[in-house]
């Protein structure tokens, strides 16, 4: 058995993973612990009482964190005539048409979200394959087809961000950076615990949110206590 670092060792003296803690405990632990030389993003798991596998159980939407993701967001927009311009002052680094879908077909992936305008879909459709599993894949659901590209734009820049039921019944979306103040990362989690309540599909049953836990990157997991949420 491998041993400790010391940074891990560390950990453990500051945080118990089996003990359960409220939001502003477990901020405040994560903070406390040592850390690597980045940034490291604070995330959010949640494990639910919904199938994956009943599409009738499907759990997805988008929200606005508060306090932002703390990430540069690199916006590319797939639409045609007058509509890049609409994109380009929102402040899209990427806008175009068949030359990036071409280009993007090659293998180039250097973008965190993508939006497009209705009109340009059935050409998107080919990148289905790459987008996809990549969950990059525009959608009318979560905002990222549509005509209004200017303020769909703005929005991913401001912190709007998406969130699927995956496989395994789970939910995992970063939060924030734990170089935030404890305040704004407390805010942006009771704002996704807020959002993820309501998308409670009607045809699950017995408790919907069966565990959250928050980590860093490179740090523990700490689970919360629900009874303090609020969640169902």
């Amino acid at each position: 058995m491998a041993s400790l670092t010391k940074r891990l060792k560390e950990i453990q003296k500051i945080a118990n993973v089996e003990k359960i803690y409220s939001i502003q405990e477990a901020v405040m632990l994560l903070k406390k612990v040592p850390h690597v030389k980045f940034d490291e993003t604070v995330e959010m798991s949640f494990n639910l009482g919904a199938d994956p596998k009943q599409s009738d159980q499907m759990v997805r939407g988008t929200l606005m964190l508060p306090n932002g993701t703390g990430k540069k967001v690199r916006v590319l927009v797939l639409c045609k005539g007058e509509a890049a311009n609409q994109a380009k002052v929102a402040g899209a680094e990427y806008v175009g048409g068949d030359d990036l879908i071409a280009k993007i077909s090659s293998g180039w992936l250097d973008f965190d979200v993508v939006i497009s305008s209705p009109d340009m879909m059935r050409d998107v459709g080919k990148l289905g394959k790459v987008l996809g599993p990549r969950g990059l894949m525009p959608n009318p659901k979560t905002g990222t087809v549509t005509n209004d590209l200017g303020r769909a734009v703005k929005e991913a820049k401001a912190g709007k961000i998406e969130f699927k039921l995956d496989k395994q019944g789970n939910i995992n979306i970063g939060v924030g950076k734990i170089s935030f103040e404890e305040k704004a990362i407390c805010e942006n989690i009771d704002t996704v615990v807020s959002a993820v309540n309501k998308a409670r599909p009607q045809t699950t049953k017995g408790r919907f949110i069966k565990n959250i836990a928050i980590s860093t990157t490179m740090g523990p997991g700490l689970k919360l206590d629900l009874a303090k949420l609020g969640t169902t």
